[in-house]
């Protein structure tokens, strides 16, 4: 069976999308569909931008959703999942490719994810930190007795968590991650406690938002981050992408379902290889592989 898996904040790069835009005329029409949607020239910024522009917040998450939205919609025939899943942001990419958001609604609420992320980050400063060679068990105690807020952000692979929280509360974590026997407890560069309770008041903006916005019968099922779990129900898969934002991305036991469910082949769709790598180190055996542009789709 074939999963097809999409990326999340992180993966951008200058240049990301130009080869689609010179090899499609499908992707040139739907780039300047985007352009028109946000409002500026987001092809600018992804083609020729320096990586600071790209790290911008209400750049970075439409540019990876275009990205892989894009390159999906030009595999013409070869784009035929039997599951999909996505990384935090990638769900929204996820689900604009089984069908179940409009290209322009998935844009649509993408943009307004990382505008009501960008305040919500502003409102109280916060940060992330990633955590390596520590069982998932030993990650959530540390967190647990450390004063302050901070939890377990992102279930990347076994031995490679994100935590997320206070600053203060972060710092401290971390040393005591050190104290546990974790390889290496490293703070992030990033502006805001993704995936925590301080996200509360993106999420109720973004709720809105979706609740706003047609959701369709999905082709194939999409295994959200918040329960690891096939869902193929319009109203469950909106009630998941609104708890996204403060709930932690259980992609490793996303990827444990989809190859206990029949998942055989992993294709990663958009900007690297990040997702591919993880996969390998959920399952060795399975097998993975990258998206690559089909012309003139």
């Amino acid at each position: 069976m074939n999963a097809f898996i999409f990326p999340g904040q992180g993966a951008q790069f200058t240049g990301m999308g130009l080869d689609l835009y010179e090899n499609s005329t499908l992707a040139q029409e739907l780039f300047e569909k985007a352009n028109h949607i946000l409002g500026f020239s987001i092809t600018d910024i992804m083609f020729e931008g320096s990586p600071e522009d790209l790290k911008e917040t209400k750049v970075t998450q439409p540019a990876i959703f275009l990205h892989s939205v894009i390159l999906a919609k030009t595999l013409g025939n070869s784009f035929k999942p039997d599951m999909v899943a996505g990384h935090s942001l990638g769900e929204f990419s996820a689900l604009v490719a089984n069908g179940c958001l409009t290209f322009e609604d998935g844009l649509k609420l993408v943009s307004q994810r990382a505008l009501a992320m960008q305040k919500a980050c502003e409102l109280q400063p916060s940060t992330m930190a990633a955590v390596l060679g520590l069982d998932d068990a030993i990650v959530e105690q540390v967190c647990a007795n450390t004063q302050g807020v901070v939890v377990a952000a992102n279930y990347n692979c076994p031995g490679q968590l994100v935590i997320s929280g206070e600053i203060a509360a972060i710092e401290k974590a971390c040393e005591a991650m050190k104290e546990a026997g974790a390889k290496r407890a490293l703070v992030l560069p990033v502006g805001g406690a993704f995936h925590s309770p301080l996200m509360e008041p993106a999420r109720e903006e973004l709720a809105a938002a979706i609740e706003n916005t047609l959701f369709s019968k999905p082709n194939c099922p999409i295994y959200q981050n918040v329960t690891a779990k096939a869902v193929s129900d319009e109203n469950e898969i909106k009630k998941n992408l609104i708890s996204q934002l403060t709930a932690p991305v259980r992609w490793t036991q996303s990827v444990q379902q989809m190859i206990a469910d029949g998942a055989t082949l992993f294709t990663e769709v958009g900007p690297g290889n990040v997702l591919q790598g993880l996969v390998k180190k959920i399952d060795r055996e399975a097998q993975t592989a990258a998206a690559t542009l089909t012309p003139n789709n």
